[in-house]
């Protein structure tokens, strides 16, 4: 099971990213180990995740979420934040 998530950042930008195993790549973003992006704006809040049965799907999702303003995000997604 793959998922896509969103994190809000502490300077309110939004990362967005896949994983196999969304606990573990929480708790490495969490230890600063994670990605560049999100270790230079700790803390941050889990605010959207979306399951899917292979990475090839969720790449795809991936892609065009990125592919969104930050407005279409909200909008789309529907992020309460």
């Amino acid at each position: 099971m793959y998922h896509l998530y969103i994190l809000k950042c502490s300077d309110k930008s939004l990362y967005t990213g896949i994983t196999n195993d969304l606990d573990k790549r929480l708790a490495s973003h969490e230890e600063g180990k994670g990605s560049k992006y999100v270790r230079s704006r700790l803390p941050f809040k889990l605010v959207h995740t979306e399951r899917f049965r292979n990475r090839s799907n969720a790449q795809k999702r991936e892609a065009k979420v990125k592919g969104w303003s930050r407005k279409e995000k909200f909008e789309n997604l529907k992020l309460g934040i």
